[in-house]
């Protein structure tokens, strides 16, 4: 394992150390390092709390500020957040317009989430993510995985929180969205937590994983690696048979992490043309690596269907550190 860390066990807190001071102009660090917020306070509004096991940058701490998150709490590598990160992350951002929980499904994450809006006596709602079409249990999840679905709900229920929508509303909205978002990932290569110092699991020189989690979970089956078009056509068509009805769509293509965006964009060019021959017309596009699984070469396709109302809050400016629009 080769990895730029003074120790497994420093290198959460010192990557913190180093994405708050690069973005201090739109973050700050909550004590004791359990939460990542945004520098400058947004009272009046609903606060939207997110958070995971780190990992996968920028997910979620990247998410923070104008238009997206009010606060992220990250847990160790693949390791969900503990509740008080959670509680005390809405007791600093809470502005008097209530909380809304954006959650992954991992068992984990959704269980420490609970306990936290239980616990921390304010008025919280949760939206539970759920995009994954691969499989519908896996290591980590009772029910689909979320996955890079995740960041395109923080994205339309962010814009829509600016607004002023209340917080009934907005879980609403945040439940639709997901509804309206499905996702698949492929996966090349495993990748290495560092605290364990070797590849999450085998994968041969010419094999891919149809199907991974974020956390190298397995797939719908292993096989032998196929041309790009190949992939897209099986990924789109397992996404486009759950979304039904053709129509307008937003098409991500996410990055896990070691893959070059020569690639991605490559896969773009596949994905929207199945896509496009399925009747949808592809009127939003994002490329890029947004929900990573630390170096794992591969890449997840999300699709969302779009309407009016998500279409212009998609559209709507956002400033993070890793999402930057009409600002």
């Amino acid at each position: 394992m080769k990895k730029f860390m003074n120790g497994a066990e420093t290198i959460l807190a010192e990557s913190l150390d180093g994405f708050v001071a690069a973005h201090g102009d739109i973050v700050a660090m909550g004590d004791e390092r359990k939460f990542v917020r945004r520098a400058t306070p947004a009272p009046g509004k609903v606060a939207l709390i997110s958070g995971g096991g780190s990992g996968h940058e920028p997910l979620h701490a990247g998410f923070v500020g104008h238009g997206m998150l009010d606060a992220a709490c990250p847990g160790q590598v693949f390791t969900s957040p503990t509740p008080d990160q959670m509680i005390a992350a809405a007791e600093a951002v809470d502005g008097g317009a209530g909380v809304l929980f954006i959650v992954k499904n991992y068992e984990g994450d959704v269980m420490n989430f609970e306990m936290a809006a239980e616990m921390a006596g304010r008025e919280i709602m949760t939206v539970v993510t759920d995009d994954d079409v691969a499989v519908e249990t896996s290591t980590y999840s009772i029910g689909r995985r979320g996955v890079a679905g995740t960041m395109v709900v923080e994205k339309v229920v962010g814009a829509a929180a600016e607004e002023g929508l209340s917080l009934a509303d907005l879980k609403a909205l945040g439940d639709r969205v997901n509804a309206a978002t499905r996702s698949m990932g492929v996966a090349l290569t495993s990748c290495t937590v560092p605290a364990a110092g070797s590849p999450t699991f085998a994968i041969g020189d010419d094999e891919m994983e149809m199907g991974v989690g974020i956390h190298g979970e397995p797939g719908r089956r292993r096989v032998k690696l196929e041309p790009a078009a190949a992939i897209a056509e099986e990924m789109i068509t397992a996404i486009a048979s759950e979304l039904g009805d053709a129509g307008d769509a937003l098409l991500l293509v996410n990055g896990f992490g070691g893959t070059p965006l020569m690639e991605l964009y490559l896969m773009y060019h596949e994905a929207r043309a199945k896509l496009e021959a399925r009747g949808y017309r592809v009127a939003r596009s994002l490329v890029g690596n947004f929900v990573t699984s630390l170096e794992m070469a591969g890449c997840s396709l999300t699709v969302t269907r779009l309407d009016d109302e998500i279409a212009r809050l998609w559209d709507a400016p956002a400033h993070t550190a890793a999402l930057r629009l009409g600002m």
